[in-house]
């Protein structure tokens, strides 16, 4: 880890063009960073008034009124705040849409007149749907304790939609947003992705163009002492395959051939016997059905097969998900899986197609400085060291979207807890006010690095 923080003043003087010295373990907080520390510590109250108003609220990615409700909330704030935002239609990738706010901070006089601000723009990254949909029965914020909540989307991710707007306030409070270009892009349909993709991830994808730093607060592993520097991409692929019908005594005779099902286990166990055991690869058949006769629903995911025992089966189907880290290790089992699909058992064919949902975002060299400031931060606060996190530990999320367009991205700033997706879904709210001063703080920094000789360390101001 260290290592990486005797390259920081490179990484941030590439990105805004700044000369900066590298960090130093533990270094004192400078009098403006003891002001953010201080706001968040006396606003935290309202960050958990916030929290349990928006996971109150179902957003289940299909529930459209719900998200845009959401939305809403959260919009709100962020104009209270000085950003100009606005709601992008989801009706052309049949959702509900997302919220894009914007604040390009203050403008300086030069020689040619006024001048846009001299240093980075961040995009800071939330959603605004969860996996509960109308009908979940896991539907309200309930206290547990002093610092437990547990409550629909609590960490995943409403709970870091506050800690962003929590961060952004304490930033206002010390005059530092005045000077700050700042995009905040909040998706409303992470959970369950929209379609096309190009025009899903339309917005995020332009404000990434427009940044150089990305920073998600999505909550990775649960654990505070981790961040997530690299994501493994998701990409959805379907198998069918057909055989030739017939009497189940006529099995394997030369005209007759094995039928779909043998050619579907044939290929799953060339899939697991060829590929299984490659670093950060993974990929699993979710669902499958086979017989006389399919009915499959992609879009839902479900359907119905009719077959008999002593008929060959002439159909089958299966649909799952191949975790990548990279491109290159996406085509490279993309190639081996259509190598297997094609070595045929007798008179069966099969189409196996891909349909990327979720980029890669590899680890790079930026990633990995931005983590060694965000570390030197938390030591700055007392909170310890941060480490990154096992791209095997975190699912997709959208920060893979800036992957190749910013230079430096993180993401797992969120509030932490336990338990996502499932009816068990816990927040410690002990992370809140924590997570919000690692932010707010990581924030302030590199946004101070701008202009040669500016000071971008603790201790200066």
């Amino acid at each position: 880890m260290r290592i990486f923080l005797s390259l920081l003043a490179v990484a941030v003087a590439t990105a805004t063009g700044a000369t900066v010295q590298p960090a130093a373990p533990q270094q004192p907080l400078s009098p403006t960073e003891r002001q953010i520390v201080s706001y968040v510590d006396a606003d935290n109250e309202r960050g958990l008034v916030l929290l349990e108003q928006a996971v109150n609220i179902n957003s289940g990615t299909m529930n459209f009124a719900g998200v845009r409700q959401v939305g809403r909330i959260f919009r709100a704030e962020l104009d209270a705040l000085g950003f100009a935002t606005r709601w992008v239609d989801g009706e052309p990738f049949q959702r509900a849409g997302h919220l894009v706010a914007v604040r390009s901070g203050e403008r300086r006089q030069g020689p040619q007149g006024p001048q846009g601000p001299q240093g980075p723009h961040f995009l800071l990254i939330g959603h605004l749907d969860t996996v509960f949909e109308r009908d979940s029965p896991f539907q309200r914020y309930e206290l547990l304790d002093d610092s437990t909540a547990r409550g629909p989307g609590v960490t995943d991710m409403k709970g870091g939609n506050v800690i962003i707007v929590q961060a952004l306030k304490a930033l206002d409070a010390v005059g530092a947003l005045e000077s700050m270009s700042i995009t905040v892009v909040m998706t409303g349909d992470e959970e369950r992705t929209g379609g096309p993709l190009d025009l899903a991830r339309a917005a995020l994808i332009e404000a990434a163009e427009a940044a150089d730093f990305a920073i998600a607060f999505e909550d990775g592993d649960g654990d505070p002492r981790t961040a997530v520097v690299a994501r493994r991409g998701f990409t959805g692929w379907e198998l069918r395959v057909t055989g030739r019908p017939a009497h189940s005594s006529q099995i394997f005779r030369d005209d007759i051939g094995a039928g779909a099902i043998y050619e579907v286990a044939r290929i799953l166990n060339g899939f697991y016997e060829r590929m299984a055991g490659e670093r950060y690869l993974t990929f699993n058949p979710g669902l499958m059905l086979g017989g006389t006769s399919i009915d499959f629903d992609t879009a839902q995911a479900r359907g119905i097969a009719f077959g008999k025992d002593n008929v060959i089966a002439e159909h089958a189907v299966v649909s799952g998900d191949l975790r990548t880290i990279s491109i290159e290790q996406l085509e490279g089992a993309q190639a081996k899986m259509r190598a297997i699909v094609a070595e045929h058992l007798p008179h069966t064919s099969a189409e196996l197609r891909f349909r990327q949902s979720y980029p890669p975002m590899a680890p790079t060299e930026g990633n990995e400085r931005l983590l060694g400031l965000f570390d030197q931060v938390s030591l700055d606060l007392g909170f310890g060291p941060v480490t990154a996190v096992d791209p095997r530990a975190a699912g997709a999320a959208d920060v893979s979207f800036t992957a190749g367009l910013v230079e430096m991205a993180i993401d797992g700033l969120g509030l932490m807890g336990s338990g996502g997706h499932t009816v068990g879904e816990t927040a410690d709210l002990r992370t809140l006010p924590m997570q919000t001063k690692r932010a707010a703080v990581l924030l302030y920094r590199l946004m101070r690095a701008r202009g040669e000789g500016s000071g971008a360390g603790a201790g200066a101001d």
